[in-house]
Formats: structure tokens, sequence, C-alpha cells
């Protein structure tokens, strides 16, 4: 395996997911190299299923191992959402900010400590021969009353690790990427892709 495609456009996530699969020494693209290739509509009942349907989808259509990622996002005041439509939370156009004032908003007068919330990421390894392998990670935290930080994407700015007392958006990326959500999806996500190096240098 010397190339593998991320199923996304989105510049911030294909920054990041880059920079997490980095050590392994392979090419990574992204659909911005492939301007042909058809959107994949994220119609799916859960991450899993989404992230499934990308990665499927692009491998077929570049012909390349395809990574592709879906993230939730699970707030226990809000009975679990937004969940699976965490992107697309105040629209299906809506902007990072339009999403964290809708969160917000809905919590309004609800006490930190019953704001609790989890990121949950589900990676998908496409071969384009249909074989499929799925990786995922979470990450605890609680939704704070305004944001804060200008790092990351997302919820970044409004998701608080306890822990540190920082939000993801006040973290450095590389301090971001040893903690997050993402980066324990992938991390697993990177022993699969090791494993089919190694079998390719065992039957070369």
């Amino acid at each position: 395996m010397k190339e593998l495609v991320l199923a996304t456009r989105n510049r911030h996530k294909g920054e990041e997911l880059s920079a997490l699969l980095a050590d392994l020494g392979i090419r990574i693209r992204t659909l911005a190299d492939f301007p042909d290739a058809h959107e994949v509509e994220e119609d799916g009942a859960t991450c899993e299923a989404n992230a499934i349907k990308k990665a499927t989808e692009m491998a077929r259509a570049t012909g390349l191992p395809a990574v592709a990622d879906d993230t939730g996002l699970e707030v226990d005041a809000l009975d679990g959402r937004p969940g699976v439509y965490a992107a697309r939370y105040a629209g299906e156009h809506a902007t990072y900010e339009d999403n964290c004032r809708k969160l917000l908003r809905e919590l309004y007068g609800v006490p930190l400590a019953k704001r609790s919330a989890r990121f949950v990421t589900v990676a998908a390894i496409a071969l384009p021969t249909g074989e499929v392998h799925v990786a995922q990670g979470s990450l605890q935290g609680l939704i704070t009353e305004a944001p804060a930080g200008s790092q990351g994407f997302g919820y970044d700015p409004v998701f608080l690790i306890p822990e540190i007392s920082k939000t993801l958006a006040e973290l450095a990326p590389a301090e971001k990427n040893r903690i997050s959500h993402r980066a324990k999806a992938f991390a697993q996500a990177k022993e699969i892709l090791r494993s089919f190096q190694s079998a390719s240098t065992v039957g070369a």
C-alpha cells in the first residue's frame, strides 16, 4: 500500500487526519485530488453506517484504499442529540457557529454539571475489493455555556475536557491529536493499515 485517499473535502478534517496518519509513510490524498468523485449522501442512521458508505464508495470511485470517518456528539441532557446529525444540527448548510449556537441555546439554564456529553468517531477503511474494517474512539466532556478558544473546528469551542479545564479549541493541534475521539479511532485504524502493509510485504 503506497497511498490512500481520505474520503473528505473538509480542509480542516483533511489536515487533522493527515497529521494522524503521517507516520505510516504512505501518500495521503483527499477528495480535493479527485474533483470528479461524486458526493456521498450521508443518510445512514448511525455514524458507522455513514463512515462505511463513504469509504466504500470512494474506494470504488478512486481505485485506492479509502478511509472515512463520521463523528457524532451525544449530549445527555438532550437525550443524545444531536448524535449522528451533529454536522447539520442547525440545518443542511449550517456553519460550525450555527451548530454551536443552537446547541448552547437548547442547553440554556442547564447547570454545567449536567451538561455531560461525548464525541464518538467511527473510522472505516475500505479496499477497492470491497473489504471493510471499522475502528471507533470516544471522548467524554462537558458542554460549556459559551465558546472558548480559536483552534480546531466544529463543536471544539464548546466541548470542555474537565481534567484539564480547557475546551478542545484551546488546545494546540498536537495536544488535541493526543487525546481526541478522532485520534483514538485513528490509532486503531493505523494498526489495521499497518497490518495491510505487513501483508503486502510478506506477499511480495
